[in-house]
């Protein structure tokens, strides 16, 4: 195969996310629009063999090389997605491959500098890639890639991050904040914030961004705890006790909070925070209502106890946040 300037591999195989291995490359093409000379960009799909894989989502797809054809080359970037499994009761578990991690094992060591998309986290750690390094991955898998690599400092909050040469993205979604940031790197920021307005993207989400969202995180395994997130979820916009929590649940306020640290990690005060600033981040988004209504609709009560807790929840201020993420806002009438 003959040396290409920019050569993006994306490591492909039966079960991978389909997103993982589409969204990067269409970052990438986009960028020559924006570009007068050729980007030196060139994307291939890289497999055990040239034979058809089944991805996730059923969509068969064509890899362009095999591991040993392109194993010869000087990668510039080497792109890592992953796969899980799901099991009866909606557990998710990440999967590495013994073949697959150990041919990224070996692509690593030509490669100018390695990414993962999503879980495929799990196969770079498994390679013994994220040794010593700050490293994040899907929200829902978080918990076992600390687990089964100890040596890894797992960081489940930003949507990407960088140590050194070793990138980690965290949503699927999130695969294109990662690849503009690679985009940004090499070209800078100008030119991948002209990508991201094709994409249709928030020009610039910052890296530290929090993938959560409070009706995303993990489901509970017991039913207690879901129904008491549905009912703090129903009543943020009025105080909100532990007695009160403890009375709905039928238990003590200290079986309570043993309670929500075993099964979400953290006291009942601190969830409820977290569901109002989730609720704040969605007003500010879609409306124009003011930050004295949204302070009173959310349950904060005042305009400084919604900044407060914006600051200890998303290092920003509900103004700065509303200037970076608010799209179409439907009218409200001004408090």
């Amino acid at each position: 195969m003959p040396a290409l300037k920019r050569l993006i591999v994306i490591v492909v195989f039966d079960g991978v996310d389909l997103l993982d291995i589409t969204g990067p490359p269409e970052v990438f093409a986009l960028l020559q629009r924006e570009v007068d000379t050729d980007t030196g960009y060139r994307v291939l799909l890289a497999a055990e063999t040239t034979d058809p894989i089944t991805t996730a989502a059923g969509v068969r797809v064509l890899p362009d090389a095999t591991f040993d054809e392109v194993s010869g080359q000087r990668i510039d970037t080497l792109l890592v997605p992953g796969s899980v499994r799901i099991d009866a009761d909606q557990r998710v578990t990440a999967l590495t491959d013994p073949q697959v991690t150990a041919r990224v094992r070996q692509l690593a060591g030509t490669s100018r500098r390695i990414a993962s998309v999503c879980v495929g986290a799990h196969i770079l750690a498994a390679a013994g890639l994220l040794d010593g390094k700050r490293a994040t991955t899907h929200w829902s898998t978080a918990h076992q890639l600390a687990a089964d690599h100890p040596a890894v400092t797992v960081d489940a909050d930003p949507i990407f991050i960088r140590d050194g040469a070793v990138w980690t993205g965290a949503g699927i979604s999130s695969c294109l904040d990662l690849s503009l940031a690679l985009v940004a790197e090499d070209f800078g920021e100008p030119v991948a914030l002209r990508v991201a307005r094709h994409l249709v993207m928030y020009l610039k989400r910052p890296s530290g961004q929090s993938q959560f969202s409070v009706p995303l995180e993990p489901v509970s395994t017991t039913r207690r705890i879901e129904d008491l997130r549905h009912y703090i979820a129903g009543h943020l916009s009025r105080p909100i006790g532990l007695a009160e929590l403890a009375e709905h649940a039928r238990v003590s306020e200290r079986q309570l909070a043993r309670i929500f640290k075993a099964e979400l990690g953290m006291t009942p005060t601190a969830y409820i925070e977290s569901a109002r600033v989730e609720l704040a981040r969605n007003q500010l988004e879609s409306t124009d209502a003011t930050l004295d209504r949204i302070a009173t609709t959310c349950g904060f009560g005042t305009v400084d106890t919604l900044i407060r807790a914006f600051r200890r929840q998303l290092a920003t201020t509900p103004s700065e946040y509303r200037s970076g993420f608010q799209y179409a806002p439907q009218r409200q009438g001004r408090a």
